[in-house]
């Protein structure tokens, strides 16, 4: 393993996990510049010399194993441009993406170590939508090639979310490999894998009250009249924890066995992204393929109490994209996942491409029915576990979402830069939760989600040039430098200092010249006059 990648590609899955909301970015993916003179009549920097590959290839996959937004699209945008702001959309007050892996291959990159990068990073966050640096990556570059894939531990640093989050032992492994001679025409360009033992996110919802007594907090609107308002206020006095660990099924703080968090995974789940070229059909020639893959067992919510959800992961998702230069013959292919809720032993709904949305409603009962352990009622189930009666007084004041199979996909066609060709790009998620408020919990100024936990993202692009990729390399010995411009010096003349050659040799001359002509003089000693 290297050194790390410069700030530019220090956390390039974080920024496409905590971007993929908005569906992917298109262009070639940004690296380092290419430098320009600093007079714009310097002639260019020379070509390479030798043989060079012929192939171009783009692409790029990264997965998420679990990213957590506090107030989704509560945060206007910032920009520099003007009036531009109210036009981007929103971002969330803070967010963390943990589970990392990015695998990237670009043929048109300046730096050489930048034409394959295979990075597994324990997390990236914003807040407000600035991301800021983070250590604990695992990274692997080309050129020069890599034989062996480079594994190790993951050490996620501190952010602001620890005590809502807690992470167990991360595990990544990164591979890139690239020719010098044939480019992107290798096994495979980048690999990178992030394994993840167990996580556990959301012991609160730091934006409700943290009071239990909501007196003239819940205001009445059209849709809650006062006396609603008011029985909403006794009912949540009498509650056992206060509004933002939701009644007392959430714990406040951190517990090592994930109890008293919103969503908690107890088993290992790890996340692949893979990209390499793969053969065309009738043609000599490759095409680039982009790949996301992720694996989970399943999760629980509200793990420990007696209203736990599970969400059993039935089918496994995974994200290809391949391009062929060609939008007739290049294609998407996503194995959406299928994900069953069950609560108490009772199957409450199966999520697949058919049916993606299921609605789990938060209750609390009314005053006058029994407060049956004084917890909110989740679902069909009361605080201890009993079915829900058909009789029972109750209100709902929030809702957890539970959504699947948010696949985006995007076509471009490239013309000139880089080169003419074809990018697909797409992307998906796993499971989306979301914690929302009901017309019923009338706080003012609450956003239309409180929280989301996002699990498995996934992002998958790929660019190919028209016709294919072309394995192989310019004729060996050939020199590739641009010929000097007809009639002109072989050197060129950037600077005054060219000047100084000649008229340094030619000084030099004179110089020598002096020096033997004084010393061929015959030598006279000049007699004193003494008189």
């Amino acid at each position: 393993m290297r050194g790390r990648p410069p700030l530019a590609l220090a956390l390039p899955a974080a920024i496409a996990m905590l971007a993929v909301g908005t569906g992917p970015a298109f262009g070639v993916p940004t690296t380092t510049p290419v430098p320009g003179p600093a007079d714009p009549n310097q002639p260019p920097a020379s070509a390479a010399n030798g043989p060079q590959p012929l192939g171009h290839a783009v692409g790029d996959a990264g997965g998420g194993l679990a990213v957590v937004r506090l107030l989704p699209n509560s945060v206007p945008t910032s920009t520099i441009l003007p009036n531009l702001q109210d036009e981007l959309p929103k971002q969330p007050a803070a967010e963390a993406g943990f589970g990392l892996s990015s695998a990237q291959a670009n043929s048109e990159a300046y730096l050489s170590y930048e034409r394959a990068i295979a990075q597994a990073s324990p997390l990236g966050f914003a807040i407000a939508g600035n991301a800021p640096q983070t250590p604990g990556a695992l990274s692997q570059t080309a050129l020069p090639d890599n034989p062996q894939a480079t594994t190790g531990g993951l050490n996620p640093p501190s952010t602001p979310l620890d005590s809502l989050v807690k992470v167990g032992l991360l595990n990544g492994s990164v591979h890139a490999r690239w020719s010098e001679t044939t480019g992107p025409c290798v096994d495979t360009i980048a690999d990178a894998q992030t394994s993840l033992a167990d996580l556990s996110v959301l012991n609160a919802i730091p934006n409700l009250p943290k009071v239990t007594d909501l007196t003239g907090l819940i205001n009445p609107s059209a849709k809650l009249d006062a006396g609603t308002a008011t029985q909403v206020v006794d009912s949540l006095k009498t509650m056992t924890a206060p509004l933002s660990q939701l009644g007392g099924l959430l714990s406040g703080k951190q517990t090592s066995d994930g109890k008293g968090s919103l969503v908690s995974l107890p088993n290992t789940l790890s996340s692949r992204s893979v990209v390499k070229l793969v053969d065309i059909p009738g043609s000599p020639n490759k095409a680039v393929q982009s790949t996301s893959t992720m694996q989970v067992a399943g999760l629980k919510i509200l793990a420990g109490t007696p209203m736990e959800l599970d969400v059993n992961v039935v089918s496994q998702p995974t994200l290809q994209v391949t391009s062929t230069g060609d939008p007739k013959t290049s294609s998407v292919n996503y194995t959406a996942p299928v994900l069953q809720v069950v609560q108490g032993g009772k199957t409450l709904g199966t999520l697949d491409a058919a049916n993606p949305k299921l609605d789990v409603p938060i209750g609390v009962p009314l005053p006058g029915a029994d407060q049956l352990g004084k917890l909110p009622i989740i679902g069909g189930l009361l605080p201890n576990g009993s079915a829900l009666p058909a009789d029972l007084k109750k209100i709902d004041i929030g809702v957890l979402r539970l959504q699947i199979a948010e696949l985006d996909q995007k076509t471009q066609a490239i013309k000139g830069q880089p080169f003419d060709g074809f990018q697909l790009g797409a992307t998906a998620r796993l499971l989306d939760l979301q914690v929302l408020p009901t017309d019923a919990l009338g706080l003012p100024n609450l956003p239309s989600a409180l929280a989301q936990v996002t699990l498995g993202e996934q992002v998958a692009r790929a660019v190919a040039p028209t016709g294919g990729v072309v394995c192989g390399s310019t004729t060996p010995g050939a020199p590739t430098t641009n010929p000097a411009p007809q009639g002109a010096p072989p050197l060129a003349y950037t600077t005054a200092a060219y000047a100084t050659i000649p008229l340094f040799w030619t000084g030099t001359a004179l110089l020598l010249t002096g020096v033997v002509v004084v010393a061929a003089l015959p030598y006279r000693r000049r007699r004193r006059d003494n008189g």
